[in-house]
């Protein structure tokens, strides 16, 4: 589970987000759209502790990410949108550090590092360096990573960026197979088809302010539109919203 509670970031007077309370429980896949500057990033640099919150608690599993900062981070996998890997390191000695700093005993790590090369199709690469790898590979295996701890709550920012279309569907199915089973997704996408494919609910935010919240059906009857197209509806929200702020 995720909980934002009235939380707030600033930026000297810019507020970046603002008093956002929001729960997303086990087993949703939770979408955040919005224009560039509405206030994605910082929410998710938020979620995964890269950032303190100006005021209002983020908690994940029901820790406090300033508090309890080590407990909420175990139970948190993180792909950002930018991959970054240590280029003299080889796929697999990546996944090495990455299973080393989560703890995972040995005679285990090399099980769950053996099962991401598998799901993500990572065999002719894993023992080249980083440095040599394409976006798309690179892309992958920080999905890989991010898998390794089996964690509860999935956070990923611009998730498809670079990856190829059969990349694009095993994540996916990944996705949607792990929800079922009970973890908790949140997903930053400019891809509105994404949302609408993927996601249980999901939510608008314009400069900071959560400005819708709900399932596609719900949004359209929020904004009273005849138009069944989700492009169409998401620019008509951001744009009256950019006009009456």
């Amino acid at each position: 589970m995720i909980e934002f509670d009235r939380t707030t970031r600033t930026y000297g007077s810019k507020v970046a987000v603002s008093e956002l309370s929001l729960t997303i429980p086990r087993g949703e896949l939770f979408a955040l759209l919005g224009p560039n500057g509405a206030g994605k990033t910082t929410t998710i640099k938020m979620l995964v502790g890269l950032l303190r919150p100006s005021s209002g608690v983020v908690r994940v599993c029901g820790h406090d990410l300033v508090k309890e900062t080590r407990s909420a981070h175990r139970h948190v996998g993180y792909v950002p949108d930018e991959p970054y890997l240590y280029d003299k390191l080889t796929g697999h000695e990546f996944l090495r550090f990455i299973a080393d700093m989560y703890g995972i005993p040995r005679d285990l790590s090399d099980e769950y590092i053996a099962r991401e090369i598998d799901r993500f199709e990572l065999h002719e690469f894993a023992n080249e360096l980083a440095e040599n790898y394409s976006l798309g590979m690179r892309q992958r295996l920080v999905f890989a990573a991010a898998f390794l701890h089996d964690p509860d709550v999935l956070v990923l920012d611009e998730p498809m960026v670079g990856l190829d279309p059969r990349s694009v569907r095993i994540v996916k199915d990944l996705l949607k197979k792990k929800t079922a089973d009970g973890m908790t997704v949140f997903m930053s996408t400019h891809t509105l088809g994404m949302a609408e494919e993927m996601a249980s609910r999901m939510g608008i935010m314009v400069h900071g302010n959560l400005k819708f919240l709900g399932t596609v059906s719900e949004l359209r009857e929020q904004v009273d539109m005849e138009t069944r197209n989700l492009e169409n509806l998401y620019l008509e929200i951001t744009s009256s919203a950019t006009r009456v702020t």
